[in-house]
């Protein structure tokens, strides 16, 4: 009996123009059958604003090439203007 764990970023998807959702699933084999999956999500967004409502840009480094490459896709320059616009005007007093 041989078990394996693998872990996969099996679902990226792009929400609300800038956040990227990643789901990442933990696969257990016997003997190359599986036997268990389970799931993990977390969200990856562009960054937070600084204390002069500034963008500070989200460090996505520790991502796996997959959603960095994701990530540099669809955080245009744009986007990240509607983000920062977005998080100024719902920002707590």
């Amino acid at each position: 009996m041989a078990l394996t764990k693998t872990n996969e970023n099996d679902k990226i998807e792009v929400v609300n123009k800038w956040n990227i959702q990643v789901r990442n699933a933990t696969i257990i084999k016997d003997d190359g059958k599986e036997i268990s999956r389970t799931f993990h999500r977390h969200v990856v967004d562009p960054g937070e604003l600084d204390a002069s409502d500034n963008l500070v840009a989200r460090d996505i480094s520790g991502e796996d090439a997959d959603v960095q490459a994701i990530c540099n896709a669809a955080w245009t320059d744009q986007v990240k203007a509607d983000y920062k616009a977005f998080l100024i005007a719902n920002k707590s007093s």
